[in-house]
């Protein structure tokens, strides 16, 4: 692949999509499924409440190797706030029995959906674009999740960020380009690919004043740990 990137993970988020991930990622050994309901798209499921969600999503996670993304959102666009706790927590109970990690989104609501996670022991997974403090980051790290640094770090502007992404302990966090979104800064205007990963990389290997080759060992170490990938 491009720019070194050796695999892809490919999460679906909405419902309406996973069959055609599951097809997507079945044509290459190096695209790892993820499966799971994000917060502004579940119209479709608590709309049909006699439709199962919950076994077509088991099915689908037969072959993934993560539940997500799945999470908070206080955006205009999302759905009802107790119908996102709803589908939040029904799908951490889902992950927990199968024994999956987790891409979680917060919009917004980065310590809303911290306070519904302090309860659950053996959570593993990744906050994805963090944008909290360092305080929620803690928080985070303390329940057991990886912080997922992003495009986003990139922007000079993101000053809060770049310091916090500083300071995190090695092996703490993952390198993520959530293409097509979040384009960084070397790429607005543009659509946003995986092959991008690596500004993400060069912005966050000066900012922990450390080489990129030594940053992408340690991250990819990580994210195959996280996500129990195999070597490809």
């Amino acid at each position: 692949m491009a720019a070194g990137v050796d695999a892809l993970i490919l999460p679906g988020y909405d419902p309406q999509h996973w069959q055609r991930l599951a097809q997507l990622a079945a044509t290459n050994t190096a695209w790892f499924a993820a499966f799971g309901a994000h917060p502004c798209y579940l119209a479709d499921l608590y709309r049909s409440p006699g439709q199962s969600w919950e076994q077509r999503l088991r099915r689908y996670l037969r072959t993934a190797v993560a539940l997500g993304e799945i999470g908070l959102d206080r955006g205009p666009d999302a759905s009802p706030w107790a119908i996102q706790l709803d589908f939040l927590h029904r799908q951490l109970d889902l992950a927990e029995e199968l024994g999956l990690p987790v891409i979680l989104h917060a919009r917004r609501s980065t310590e809303d959906l911290l306070q519904n996670l302090r309860h659950r022991s053996g959570l593993r997974g990744v906050l994805h674009s963090f944008s909290g403090s360092w305080v929620q980051a803690q928080k985070a790290l303390d329940i057991g999740l990886y912080i997922g640094l992003g495009g986003a770090l990139t922007h000079p502007r993101a000053r809060r960020l770049r310091a916090l992404a500083a300071r995190l302990p090695e092996g703490s966090f993952l390198v993520e380009t959530d293409a097509p979104w979040q384009a960084p800064a070397d790429g607005l205007g543009q659509r946003n690919e995986p092959a991008r990963i690596v500004s993400v990389l060069a912005t966050l290997a000066a900012l922990r004043d450390t080489d990129m080759d030594s940053l992408s060992a340690i991250t990819a170490a990580a994210t195959r740990s996280l996500f129990s990938l195999p070597d490809v």
